[in-house]
């Protein structure tokens, strides 16, 4: 590996720590605030996951995944407990496949593959929930977090939009 080529790498890790950083931010603010819906426990914004989509559409799948997976394991650590890691993480890995997938092929914006990211993390954690609970009767719950996961997956798309047309690296002028 040539010198320019390690330093490019360490850019990118310092790049993708500084990313995973606001991530975890992002996720301590949320931890903070109240419940958006007070009648509806467990939903949330998803703040964390702008920056997901920010660097999916700026850098690469690789690097989204490696932000989120490690702001999950970091959440869980700081915020929560094993049950949140294991409904966390099985929400972040739908909800990134789902990302990666409506990405590659193109049709939807930003917004969209944001909607779908939210309403699959919220599938995969109420498939957590029916494997801890023992019972499929908590997917009835899915109704509400399809509608809340929509309204929350286009805040986080618009602000993830925002950034990946505003903020832009060019890695060819890194010296």
């Amino acid at each position: 590996m040539r010198y320019h080529e390690k330093r490019f790498n360490v850019r990118r890790l310092v790049l993708l720590g500084t990313f995973t950083a606001i991530a975890l931010i992002l996720s301590y603010i949320e931890f903070l605030l109240p419940p958006i819906w007070s009648a509806v426990p467990g939903i949330k914004l998803g703040l964390a996951n702008v920056m997901v989509i920010y660097v999916l559409y700026s850098l690469s799948l690789k690097d989204a995944a490696m932000v989120s997976l490690v702001r999950v394991f970091l959440s869980a650590i700081l915020f929560g407990t094993a049950l949140t890691l294991a409904y966390s993480l099985a929400g972040a890995v739908l909800s990134l496949a789902a990302m990666a997938i409506l990405k590659k092929l193109g049709l939807f914006s930003e917004v969209g593959v944001s909607i779908a990211g939210a309403v699959l993390h919220n599938l995969g954690q109420i498939l957590v929930a029916v494997i801890v609970l023992r019972t499929a009767e908590i997917g009835y719950y899915m109704i509400i977090l399809t509608l809340t996961g929509i309204l929350s997956g286009v805040f986080v798309g618009l602000v993830g939009s925002l950034l990946t047309k505003y903020i832009k690296f060019d890695w060819s002028k890194q010296k």
